[in-house]
């Protein structure tokens, strides 16, 4: 069994995040989804309130094999202690691909343990606009055993910090627009309430 693991710290989640995420479906058995912390990221909004974003975005993605779910269980501060969560949930002979950003790239030489992590899972890398794959990170990463592959989809040129500093709300989906009103979770949201209000 082959499982994408895509945990994402997205404050919020955005199409771009739903793009990949249908891009993984359609090659992989699984695609487990959870929101994670970033020891490198600073982050406005609790784990929970972006894991039930990360659901709702889920949700409302036609997945023709319904194998995309959220897997919070598997959230935690080390990605080695997600692999090993992974292991037990899905077994030791599954095929393990850890997808990450290529703005996480240049970072993945000082995560930790990362010899011993990449030793248990492929890496798929999606390239995402304004953070170029350069030869010296992957060379970086090889070294250290890594086996890499370039995902064949560039990420959509929208961010979740977008949202958070100029509240661009057309990086979102319906249903997470209605949940950050909801929960009152960003400042910016208040300025784009005011403008749908507006037209």
């Amino acid at each position: 069994m082959r499982i994408a693991l895509f945990g994402t710290s997205a404050d919020p989640p955005t199409a771009g995040h739903q793009t990949i995420l249908r891009w993984l479906s359609e090659r992989y058995d699984w695609v487990a989804v959870w929101a994670a912390d970033n020891p490198f990221k600073s982050h406005q909004t609790p784990l929970e309130h972006r894991a039930a974003m990360l659901q709702l975005l889920i949700a409302d993605i036609d997945a023709p094999r319904h194998n995309i779910a959220l897997e919070q269980k598997l959230s935690s501060f080390r990605t080695l202690e997600t692999v090993e969560k992974a292991k037990v949930n899905w077994g030791e002979d599954a095929g393990l691909t850890l997808v990450i950003g290529s703005d996480l790239l240049s970072q993945l030489p000082r995560w930790y343990r990362i010899e011993d992590l990449l030793q248990q899972v492929q890496l798929l890398i999606v390239p995402r606009p304004g953070y170029a794959i350069d030869e010296s990170s992957l060379k970086a990463v090889e070294k250290l055993g890594g086996e890499i592959a370039i995902a064949s989809l560039t990420g959509l040129d929208i961010s979740s910090t977008a949202y958070r500093e100029h509240g661009d709300s057309e990086a979102l989906t319906p249903p997470v627009i209605a949940y950050i009103h909801r929960e009152h979770l960003y400042k910016c949201q208040d300025a784009t309430k005011k403008r749908f209000q507006l037209r």
